[in-house]
C-alpha cells in the first residue's frame, strides 16, 4: 500500500517543500557554476527509471564539458574532470538537488535504487534479473549510505534488493536522516 500510493504523496510533499526550503541555494548556485566555467548550468543525462524507461536526469554540472558521459566511479581520474564549484557541490550532493524536479514529474522517489547511467549495462541487467527496476529510482537509497560511488556494482545491486523487499515509510524516513548523516561526513564520494 505504501510504495503504489503513499509513497508518491510523501515524495511530492517532502519535494515541493525542500524546493521552497532551499530556493536560496538554486539560486546562489547556478551563479557559481557560471561565474567559474563556461556551458550550462545544468547537466541533463540518460538515466535508467521504472521497468527500465529511459528519463533525462537533472543535476547541477559539477564537471567540465569534456567529461566523458559515464559512471564517476568508471573514470581513471574523475578528480582532473571536476570543477572547484562542482568540488563543493559533490561533496555536500548539493548538485542532486535538482532531481527534486525528476521527483515532482514522477521519474523518481525521494528513496530508491540510484538511477543507473544508460550505458551501465551490467548494472541494468543485474537490476533486471531481481526485479529492481520495478520500482522507481531514487534521489538517495539504501546502497547510497552504504558506499555510495566506492562500491562494485554487484554490492549495488545486492542493496538495492535489500531495500526493495524493505520498502516502507519507517524505513524510507530512516535512510534520508542516514543520507544525511552521510552527506554531512561527505562519505562515499569519489572526485
Amino acid at each position: 500500500m505504501y510504495n503504489n500510493f503513499f509513497k508518491r504523496i510523501f515524495d511530492i510533499i517532502v519535494s515541493v517543500l525542500a524546493i521552497i526550503i532551499l530556493s536560496p541555494i538554486f539560486i546562489a548556485i547556478p551563479i557559481m557554476i557560471k561565474l567559474e566555467s563556461q556551458g550550462p548550468v545544468f547537466f541533463k543525462q540518460r538515466r535508467i527509471g521504472k521497468d527500465a524507461e529511459e528519463f533525462l536526469i537533472l543535476k547541477y554540472r559539477s564537471m567540465r564539458i569534456d567529461t566523458p558521459n559515464v559512471a564517476t566511479d568508471k573514470l581513471t581520474h574523475p578528480e582532473q574532470y571536476v570543477t572547484k564549484v562542482g568540488k563543493f557541490l559533490r561533496k555536500t550532493s548539493l548538485d542532486e538537488i535538482p532531481q527534486l524536479f525528476n521527483i515532482i514529474k514522477g521519474d523518481m522517489s525521494i528513496v530508491g535504487p540510484r538511477p543507473a547511467l544508460f550505458n551501465q549495462y551490467n548494472l541494468i541487467e543485474e537490476r533486471e534479473k531481481v526485479k529492481v527496476n520495478s520500482i522507481k529510482p531514487g534521489l538517495t537509497g539504501y546502497a547510497q549510505v552504504k558506499g555510495r560511488d566506492l562500491i562494485s556494482d554487484e554490492e549495488k545491486v545486492a542493496y538495492d534488493l535489500f531495500y526493495l523487499n524493505k520498502i516502507s515509510f519507517i524505513y524510507d524516513v530512516k535512510l534520508i536522516m542516514k543520507t544525511f548523516i552521510s552527506v554531512v561526513k561527505s562519505e562515499g564520494v569519489k572526485g
